[in-house]
């Protein structure tokens, strides 16, 4: 490869793992609302559709942990193509699937490629770029997360309105592909020359705990279930990850080397990332319900409602780094996490005759300090890390952040439930129960807060590029 071609490769790197992951992203989130319609369309009651979500989802919480064993044993080129590949196959087959046996068989087989995706990704950009220069990548690649789960029901809804629910399935299929050409054109190939055994063992405790921890989330709030029998399952889901734990402490090589959270930056950034997505994890939740049902914009009017958050998050992104160079990560981390949890609480004064221009500068706002919430975290993950754990250390962010979207969907939805009454009234009644939920949310983060108080002045300098920029100056 020539340094010109090295460089055009480098600097479109970011964007092919942006697109990938807004792919696996808005997968999550867009059937939500095409499932009524796909339901009628199978011959299925809607209930039956559980299925269908709980299938991609209990996938990634299963193949994620392996991805960056994959990843160093196959290559990083090899085993992204092979991701896109079978994530854009499973949309095909998702597509032409005419019952519901086969079509939950299919996203199980999407999920399989969303799982590598996310983690082979981010772990391309860390070996590629140096630490210095993963703060202004990692803040393109997390706009995807930001962007997808406002964009996922409005887009549904406008393809079972105007096209067929089909389509939302055939949507991946150009992206995919082109995705796979740009993989073979610009993706570096890392691998390890020399890769230990997988921990099988491993793989099903953890696979099988995460997957059940994570069906059980999944159904979190509904009435398919008992207490008795959720508390069951999430009982076994703890033995088996307390057999994980035991597990890797015996062997060499663990699947999840549980020994990088003696890292400080590590251990924080993961934990603190966690317990912020709990609160942060809500908000796409709530805006929908305040939106459609609270203000009575249409659905069109509320995803445009949604678009001053991502914009804020891509016109911005040039500063990101100055702030983190300026401020560093523990004065960022808990600045930020206390302003967003206050800006949450401040949507509890959004009601019937707030002008609009005032929520698109919240949401604004919103969109700028969340990505910039998101791009600390991410990135203090590898801050303090070698080269050779760089793949398990993103395996295991990887996992925590999807089981931190699940935890976050359901404080939510056990916010909803706690503050809105079954039968709403009237739209106040709705905007009321909301602004309480919003409250709760608000205040879950700032005690998020708390976890980034052990981080120390220095950390994450050698990401930030802090130190040379003081020096220089």
């Amino acid at each position: 490869m020539t340094p010109a071609s090295h460089t055009a490769s480098k600097r479109l790197l970011p964007w092919l793992v942006a697109v990938a992951f807004f792919m696996e992203s808005l997968d999550t989130t867009i059937l939500n609302t095409a499932v009524p319609a796909i339901a009628h369309a199978l011959h299925v009651a809607p209930l039956s559709m559980k299925a269908v979500l709980a299938s991609y989802t209990l996938s990634l919480a299963v193949f994620i942990p392996i991805s960056g064993w994959m990843a160093d044993r196959f290559g990083t080129r090899a085993v992204f193509a092979s991701a896109i590949g079978i994530f854009t196959a499973g949309s095909l087959l998702c597509g032409i699937s005419n019952d519901i046996h086969t079509l939950v068989a299919c996203r199980v087989l999407q999920g399989c490629g969303g799982a590598m995706m996310v983690p082979v990704g981010r772990l391309t950009l860390v070996r590629t770029f140096d630490k210095s220069e993963l703060i202004r990548a990692m803040s393109f690649v997390a706009i995807p997360s930001l962007v997808a789960p406002m964009l996922g029901p409005l887009a549904g809804g406008l393809i079972v309105a105007y096209f067929h629910w089909r389509m939302i399935f055939f949507l991946n299929l150009p992206i995919g592909l082109a995705g796979l050409y740009m993989v073979h054109r610009h993706l570096p190939d890392y691998r390890e020359k020399r890769t230990h055994p997988l921990d099988l063992i491993g793989l099903i405790l953890f696979g099988s705990g995460i997957a059940l921890l994570s069906y059980v989330l999944e159904i979190f709030g509904e009435h398919s279930l008992s207490l008795r029998e959720i508390l069951g399952l999430l009982a076994i889901s703890v033995v088996l990850l307390t057999g994980y734990w035991l597990h890797a402490k015996k062997i060499p090589f663990p699947l999840l080397p549980l020994e990088l959270f003696r890292i400080r930056t590590f251990r924080v950034a993961v934990s603190g990332g966690f317990f912020a997505r709990l609160g942060l994890g809500g908000i796409p939740f709530l805006f929908p319900l305040l939106y459609q049902v609270g203000l009575g914009f249409s659905p069109v009017e509320s995803g445009l409602m949604m678009m001053p958050q991502a914009i804020a998050a891509m016109t911005l992104k040039i500063t990101m780094p100055r702030i983190l160079a300026r401020f560093g990560y523990r004065g960022v981390l808990l600045s930020n996490t206390l302003m967003l949890g206050l800006l949450i609480m401040l949507f509890a004064t959004i009601g019937l005759r707030t002008p609009v221009w005032i929520i698109v500068i919240q949401v604004f706002f919103f969109g700028f300090l969340t990505s910039l919430q998101y791009t600390s975290m991410n990135t203090l993950v590898y801050s303090d890390v070698t080269e050779e754990q760089t793949s398990s250390a993103s395996s295991i962010a990887s996992t925590s952040q999807q089981m931190s979207i699940s935890f976050g969907l359901a404080v939510a939805s056990l916010a909803t439930a706690f503050f809105i009454p079954a039968r709403v009234a009237n739209p106040a009644q709705m905007i009321h129960g909301i602004q309480h939920a919003f409250l709760g949310l608000g205040g879950l983060t700032i005690v998020s807060m708390l976890v980034f108080v052990s981080l120390k002045a220095g950390d994450g300098d050698v990401v930030s590029h802090r130190k040379t920029l003081e020096h220089v100056g």
